[in-house]
């Protein structure tokens, strides 16, 4: 009975995506008369001959890959130094920086705040300006702080005794200790760069720079006969296929993120759990 239940839950679960990415393969003839496809009755390859007719979307993908990659390494850094400090129950003012931290996943200064700071700080056109503003987020310091606050103390007293330091004990003990909860986080972050749209529209003024989630918006838009901005579009781009368009365009946004997950899976329930179990 349980097999049976979890299977058709899982089976209602993948559904949605078997069609995006059956009908990102069919004929838009076939996608309007049977509104939902499993299997393409014709196969097609024009919605992805659209949307890699240009080099536009290599250059995007590049832009996306280097944010991600970056902008995961530098927030895991500061996440992880600052929530192995706030772990500390000698620490002096921990419950008031805490409070500090929980205080922002409540309010925050909002669009045009964030903006001007953006801007104030020399960012506007920069790749940093996808990074920095959202370089600790307030969860994921939560769990790993939580987590930390779950390693044995004996631990850190015992390297302490044989004369490690600080540094030491975050290095060698600390982190080796800690992948569940660090592959966890990455992968938090690494969805969130890679997911990056907004920042990019408020703060890159050039369109050479968008990354690939603005470039498969202003596809659509464009399949959808809808006058866009094509500054970031070469002479070669071509004439959309209209409504398959759009199912390519979730697979092709989705695609390289998902191949991520099955190296981190064994470690993303585990970490997740872990830091989440003392508030």
């Amino acid at each position: 009975m349980n097999y049976t239940l979890l299977g058709l839950i899982a089976l209602i679960t993948i559904l949605p995506f078997i069609n995006v990415i059956a009908g990102s393969f069919t004929t838009v003839q076939e996608l309007a008369q049977k509104q939902f496809v499993i299997i393409p009755t014709v196969f097609s390859l024009d919605a992805y001959r659209y949307i890699f007719s240009t080099n536009t979307i290599f250059r995007a993908m590049a832009v996306s890959i280097g944010v991600t990659g970056i902008g995961t390494l530098v927030s895991m850094v500061l996440t992880s130094l600052m929530a192995y400090g706030l772990s500390k129950r000698e620490v002096v003012g921990r419950s008031q920086v805490m409070f500090l931290v929980m205080f922002t996943m409540l309010f925050s200064g909002g669009m045009i705040p964030t903006f001007l700071v953006v801007k104030a700080m020399g960012l506007i056109d920069s790749y940093w300006s996808l990074i920095i503003p959202g370089a600790i987020n307030a969860f994921n310091l939560i769990i790993m702080r939580n987590f930390f606050s779950n390693l044995p103390d004996g631990l850190e007293e015992s390297a302490k005794i044989d004369g490690c330091s600080d540094w030491g004990i975050l290095l060698r003990i600390v982190i080796p200790l800690s992948m569940a909860a660090i592959a966890t986080i990455s992968l938090f972050y690494a969805v969130t760069y890679w997911n990056t749209y907004m920042q990019a529209v408020l703060y890159l003024n050039d369109s050479t720079k968008w990354p690939i989630q603005v470039i498969l918006r202003q596809i659509v838009i464009l399949a959808s006969g809808i006058s866009a901005d094509t500054s970031g579009f070469d002479d070669s781009f071509i004439t959309p296929p209209e409504q398959t368009v759009k199912m390519a365009v979730i697979v092709v946004a989705t695609l390289p993120i998902l191949l991520v997950y099955p190296f981190l899976q064994k470690h993303f329930a585990k970490g997740a759990l872990l830091g989440s179990v003392k508030g």
